[in-house]
């Protein structure tokens, strides 16, 4: 206990006693001092017993004592009781004046009943006032009294006590007014505080009722992997996705008593390494990683998605990791894809057969009228478009795009591209250029990247519908090949260009300009892309033209011996 809840502790134990105790207590004091000259008396100062004055002092501090312990002071308002320590100054001038040989001067005992004053609520210039004249008048008869001391020393005595007096009063009153503002000062601070604890209560009962109610699992852990807080959705997930007897958590810490987590294809476990919080607390930040909760058949898919906690320095303190689940949607999205391929596939047979047929009727064209010549062909190029078609949604409804790379020279495969596409760069007045040094070699499969350039080329050159150029260029640094297909079309708005990547997405302008197309090519060479472990995107401006960045592989792994 420091010193200042000392004082205020002994100051609300005085405080809660009655007011006949208080004062008794007050007068304690000099009642104990008194008691004592009268028992040594006899052995120290037996003349002390023989003087009419220090008889009157103690019979007049008994009364005062009775008085203390018989008088209701509460009936007579709380100054009342100061009538004790200025007739204490009585008692004390009487055994002063008493002028015993050998015995220290009683004089300084004024001092017990001034802190009393002093500690009143009298007003500051009253209780100065009453400690410097009642230790004056007290000290008056200690003047006249018979002694061998001459009347100058006594009289200086008797002035230098109530000036002691007064400094001593000025100090009590001086640190009283010093413990009010200090005691102010607390009490506002206690009641600032109590007001910000309040409100930090209310804080998290807002906080918590918000956890509880949203749909999404939320787990903060510390930078050690303890878990801070876990809402009751993530409790009830975690619960109903344990092992059989473990309803714990997956915490890092217990990475054998965890729910079974699972990568995309539902059945793999997922390493520990790669379990959502484990990559958090690497300091990771990501969103949107799905993993399988819970044993099939009955496993939850869940997004997740987290971020690190940081110090005011910058330092790691631990991370926040979201679960979303999106079951629903992953069997719905899975659904979908059936329903395209079965559909696709269903439609390629006939498709096949028409064109097959068709192909036949224009072997013997010499036997046809041009009309019926020209409308067979028409039939033909529109069946071989909705046969590319069903292709593309094949190809897009199959979620493993299946790549065999191998050494391949990128430079043979971007000319073989533009070569391809060069009819069709000519119908519509662009020019087709290459900046790619021969040979640039990459660890690729030859047929999905040739698939990836004829897509972006023939993007290219559909998009930009007032003629232009299409640009190809390439480089090679720190082991991946930079390929980079520019054209000066139409462009895109950023909104659209986070997009252009989506399955059946097609851009307002381009639906407005009546241009042809299925919104497939750009998923399918996204797909193709980090199949091969790469990575492709896309910068752009409306009416800029665009530039679409491949990165892949120049290297394959090291044989294995």
């Amino acid at each position: 206990m420091t010193e200042q809840q000392w004082v205020r502790h002994a100051d609300g134990c005085f405080r809660a006693l009655v007011p006949q105790a208080r004062v008794v207590a007050c007068q304690l004091p000099l009642t104990l001092i008194i008691a004592g000259l009268y028992l040594a008396a006899p052995g120290a100062w037996p003349q002390l017993l023989d003087s009419s004055l220090f008889l009157s002092a103690l019979v007049l501090h008994t009364v005062l004592l009775l008085a203390c312990l018989t008088v209701p002071w509460q009936r007579f308002g709380p100054l009342a009781p100061l009538i004790v320590p200025v007739v204490d100054l009585l008692v004390i001038g009487l055994t002063r004046a008493a002028n015993i040989e050998n015995l220290p001067d009683p004089g300084v005992l004024s001092v017990l009943p001034v802190v009393w004053i002093s500690a009143s609520r009298l007003s500051s210039r009253a209780s100065i006032s009453l400690s410097f004249a009642g230790t004056l008048l007290a000290g008056l008869p200690y003047v006249f009294a018979p002694g061998p001391a001459p009347a100058q020393v006594r009289l200086a005595g008797v002035l230098l006590l109530p000036l002691m007096m007064l400094a001593v009063s000025l100090a009590m009153r001086s640190a009283r007014a010093q413990l009010r503002n200090q005691q102010s000062r607390t009490a506002s601070k206690e009641t600032e505080l109590q007001a910000l604890l309040a409100d930090s209560r209310d804080r998290e009962r807002l906080l918590n009722t918000i956890l509880d109610t949203v749909d999404v699992g939320i787990v903060a852990v510390d930078a050690e992997g303890h878990r801070l807080l876990t809402n009751s959705w993530q409790s009830q997930l975690e619960a109903s996705a344990a092992r059989s007897g473990v309803a714990d958590t997956i915490a890092p810490e217990a990475a054998e008593d965890v729910p079974v987590l699972t990568g995309q294809d539902g059945q793999t476990p997922l390493p520990h390494g790669r379990r959502p919080i484990r990559r958090a607390l690497k300091g990771e930040s990501f969103a949107d990683y799905l993993v399988y909760f819970g044993e099939a058949p009955a496993g939850r898919v869940l997004s997740t998605g987290g971020r690190p906690l940081k110090n005011d320095d910058g330092g790691f303190r631990g991370a926040v990791i979201v679960f979303n689940e999106v079951t629903g949607l992953v069997e719905a999205l899975a659904a979908k894809e059936d329903v395209v391929s079965t559909v696709s596939h269903e439609f390629r047979t006939p498709l096949t057969s028409i064109i097959g047929n068709l192909d036949l009727v224009l072997g013997d064209a010499e036997d046809l009228a041009a009309p019926a010549l020209r409308r067979i062909e028409v039939a033909q190029r529109n069946a071989e478009r909705l046969l590319a078609l069903v292709s593309d949604l094949l190809l897009s409804a199959n979620s493993a795009v299946h790549v065999f790379p191998r050494r391949t020279d990128l430079a043979s495969l971007v000319e073989a591209s533009l070569g391809s596409a060069h009819a069709h760069a000519e119908s519509s007045k662009v020019a087709l250029s290459m900046d790619v040094p021969a040979p640039l070699w990459a660890h690729v499969d030859p047929l999905r990247i040739s698939q990836a350039l004829d897509n972006l080329v023939s993007n290219a050159i559909k998009y930009s519908p007032d003629g232009g150029s299409v640009r190809i260029s390439a480089s090679t640094e720190n082991g991946w090949v930079r390929l980079q297909v520019v054209d000066d079309g139409m462009g895109m708005t950023a909104a659209d260009a986070g997009r252009v990547f989506t399955r059946f997405f097609r851009s307002p302008a381009v639906r407005e300009g009546s241009i042809p197309g299925a919104g497939l090519g750009l998923s399918i060479t996204k797909a193709i892309v980090e199949g091969h472990g790469g990575s492709i995107s896309c910068t752009t401006l409306p009416g800029c033209g665009s530039t679409f960045t491949l990165e892949l592989p120049a290297e394959g792994p090291p044989p294995a011996f």
